[in-house]
């Protein structure tokens, strides 16, 4: 089965230049989100829940199915495990093909690829923070404060609120504490 996925995005906010491209090559259903959302994306869980071997999933663009290159890689990966394609005719990418799925290890390489580039620009301006003597991480909460909030905690007269409220130790920090 072809299933056409459209959402609206700034350039198509009524997806009629989406569903013309969907319609040219004759879907047999389309599915619409009703919003933008990056986050709401109903309509698109519930195809992916009812896709079944041998489906393949179309869109005008890979942007209206993926909103990250993280976000792609999770999408094909639940698509692949199916047994389903993805057709992309912006991109002219069609994972029924073998070029086409050659472009799901290349995103996944790049995810893996961009990873790599954020971590070491991380552990980069971090090796130059200590270097300058800034320190890094998250700032240690002075101690009077964390031995008020255990005390206050181990007596059992105060609610978890109460002690963050007048230590200003939140909840999980105190637990941290206390584990050591």
């Amino acid at each position: 089965m072809l299933i056409g996925y459209m959402r609206p995005y700034e350039n198509d906010l009524d997806c009629k230049n989406q569903l013309n491209n969907l319609i040219k090559i004759n879907c047999d259903l389309i599915i619409s989100e009703n919003h933008s959302s990056a986050k709401k994306r109903t309509e698109l869980n519930g195809m992916l829940t009812s896709l079944n071997q041998g489906d393949k999933v179309a869109v005008a663009k890979l942007f209206t199915l993926a909103d990250s290159t993280r976000h792609l890689v999770e999408l094909l990966d639940e698509i692949h495990s199916k047994g389903a394609f993805v057709l992309s005719l912006k991109e002219g990418i069609d994972t029924s093909h073998e070029s086409g799925a050659q472009f799901y290890y290349i995103v996944r390489h790049l995810l893996e690829f961009q990873s790599d580039v954020i971590s070491e620009k991380t552990k980069k301006g971090l090796t130059e923070a200590k270097q300058k003597g800034i320190a890094t991480g998250r700032p240690r909460k002075p101690d009077e404060n964390v031995q008020k909030a255990i005390i206050m905690y181990q007596s059992k007269k105060y609610t978890l609120a109460e002690i963050k409220n007048e230590t200003g130790i939140s909840k999980s920090t105190l637990y941290r504490y206390l584990e050591n």
